[in-house]
């Protein structure tokens, strides 16, 4: 099989890493004599594996990322994304993980990144809050939590006034309840 001037079959019979466990494991399962697996689902032909039709990748990083990108940077059409690419290469290989592969090999590909469509709309202009013309019309308010228990409390409530920056720092549990932090708001704010 050639695909662009790269002979795959010869990379995959030179690859260094080698599946003997996969072979090994076939011509044992085709000895027991498992009707499954005889010929239709592996088969082997000059040292290479072939499951369903589609060349078994030995666990070789480097070439199957080479496959992935074969057909993955070389698309005349344009950039198809994970999914199309995936599809494209299973058309010939197969290893275990080869969707997962393809998909970490698409969101690392820079140009891709740079040429995907955005489907949402720009943020626009960053805007600055409006400033209050009186006080207590605009308050901002949260908790402080995590903190060493003391005197029976292990949080605190702060409530800032946005026109004054007057601060009211209020203790509190991280049990508070919505019920219990309206009174806390109603006690020692209002």
């Amino acid at each position: 099989m050639i695909i662009e001037g790269v002979d795959i079959l010869e990379k995959i019979k030179r690859s260094e890493v080698k599946d003997d466990e996969v072979i090994k494991a076939v011509e044992e399962i085709k000895k027991a004599g498992v009707k499954m697996l005889r010929d239709k689902e592996w088969r082997e032909e000059d040292g290479i594996m072939i499951k369903e039709g589609k060349l078994y990748m030995p666990k070789d990083e480097a070439l199957r990322v080479e496959i992935i990108r074969l057909y993955c940077d070389t698309s005349m059409k344009g950039h198809g994304g994970q999914w199309k690419t995936a599809e494209l290469v299973t058309r010939n290989f197969w290893w275990p993980g080869v969707t997962r592969k393809v998909k970490w090999y698409v969101e690392g590909y820079d140009v891709y990144q740079h040429n995907k469509n955005h489907t949402e709309q720009p943020a626009g202009k960053l805007m600055p809050n409006s400033i209050p013309d009186k006080a207590w019309t605009h308050i901002l308010v949260d908790f402080i939590m995590k903190l060493p228990l003391a005197q029976g409390y292990d949080s605190i409530l702060v409530v800032v006034d946005q026109f004054t920056k007057i601060v009211y720092f209020v203790p509190t549990t991280e049990k508070t309840t919505a019920e219990g932090l309206a009174r806390l708001f109603r006690d020692n704010v209002w």
